[in-house]
């Protein structure tokens, strides 16, 4: 089930997909796994990335998270 889809502001601009000019996504967030954390139990120690995700033609942007 998709959440609702909404404009977001990046600064002073709105984000705009690259693909489509779509301006409404949804939004996750993502665990950037790495090799070592997942070999030895630690996935929760990795760091996060934001997914804005188009609604319309469904382009994944990732933001670090620092």
């Amino acid at each position: 089930m998709r959440k609702e889809a909404k404009e977001v502001k990046i600064g002073e601009k709105i984000l705009e997909c690259p693909i489509c000019n779509h301006k409404k996504f949804w939004k996750r967030q993502t665990l950037m796994n790495t090799a070592g954390a997942t070999f030895f139990g630690f996935d929760w120690a990795n760091k996060e990335a934001v997914n804005f995700i188009c609604n319309s033609c469904g382009y994944i942007m990732w933001f670090w998270v620092g």
